[in-house]
């Protein structure tokens, strides 16, 4: 049986994540939701091991896009790039799957976005 308190970390996390994706560009938006509901789900039955790092790194993203978001909001920059580089430290570290994830998001995360043709209207802000 799940510990209730875990469980509502895990959930408060997981919608945290989803509400500071609404402020991505469209496309970042709709793979950045996909990518957390599936690994979310992937992740449900790990190890208390697994789910204490998975937690971990996933509370480093949120508070890197968070920050990324806040200042956004502060300074409205025009061109913000999200996300941080890895280090070769990091990248060492992962397994040969996780490469995989890896090169595969990233290959999705900046193809042309003609799948989707949203676009702001221009008295929408």
């Amino acid at each position: 049986m799940s510990n209730p308190c875990h469980v509502l970390r895990v959930k408060a996390l997981y919608r945290r994540i989803l509400f500071l994706h609404k402020f991505l560009p469209v496309h970042l938006k709709a793979l950045g939701d996909q990518y957390v509901k599936d690994e979310f789900k992937r992740n449900k039955k790990a190890s208390p091991e697994q789910a204490q790092s998975f937690l971990a790194e996933w509370e480093i993203y949120k508070d890197t896009l968070q920050n990324q978001v806040t200042e956004i909001l502060r300074n409205k920059p025009n061109g913000i790039q999200f996300g941080v580089n890895l280090t070769d430290a990091q990248l060492n570290q992962f397994q040969e799957e996780q490469i995989g994830q890896l090169h595969q998001l990233m290959t999705e995360s900046t193809k042309p976005c003609q799948q989707f043709n949203i676009q702001d209207s221009p008295d929408h802000k």
